[in-house]
């Protein structure tokens, strides 16, 4: 069985980092996901409940805040518990499990800087060597290309 979520939006609010009793980050935050629309039809979104935990979520609290353009990766998971006045609430939410900068704003450009895009990399995979470090360059010609 497979359960993933991929999610793209802004974030309706600065994430909110707290610390479990034993010390573990964790946050969570709202993200806008606006629905695809039919000519002429108001701009409609869901927003989507995400929680963050450990590097996740320090990670999403030091580079994020509201109004930000975030890619997130995760499960859906539910659950329940009974508030102050004892009525059992429902809970749907999106337990994330990486998160990102989009490539790419709606205009089409770049949508962070060179030093955001370095904290995203060493966020989510560790360093490679490059292979093609020692490669002697490949001369191409214009005429050589198909487009």
């Amino acid at each position: 069985m497979l359960n993933l979520t991929i999610l793209e939006g802004r974030l309706t609010r600065d994430p909110e980092l707290r610390k479990t009793q034993s010390g573990i980050a964790v946050a969570t935050f709202t993200v806008a996901c606006d629905r695809p629309r039919k000519k002429d039809a108001e701009q409609q979104a869901d927003f989507i409940n995400v929680v963050a935990w450990r590097q996740s979520a320090e990670f999403l609290s030091n580079y994020f805040h509201k109004g930000d353009a975030v890619q997130v990766q995760g499960r859906i998971q539910t659950r329940t518990y009974d508030d102050k006045n004892g009525n059992k609430v429902f809970v749907t939410e999106v337990v994330a499990y990486n998160i990102n900068f989009p490539l790419t704003s709606k205009n089409g450009n770049n949508s962070s800087n060179s030093s955001t895009n370095k904290a995203t990399a060493q966020n989510s995979a560790p360093a490679v060597e490059d292979p093609f470090v020692d490669t002697n360059s490949v001369e191409i010609s214009d005429d050589d290309l198909p487009f």
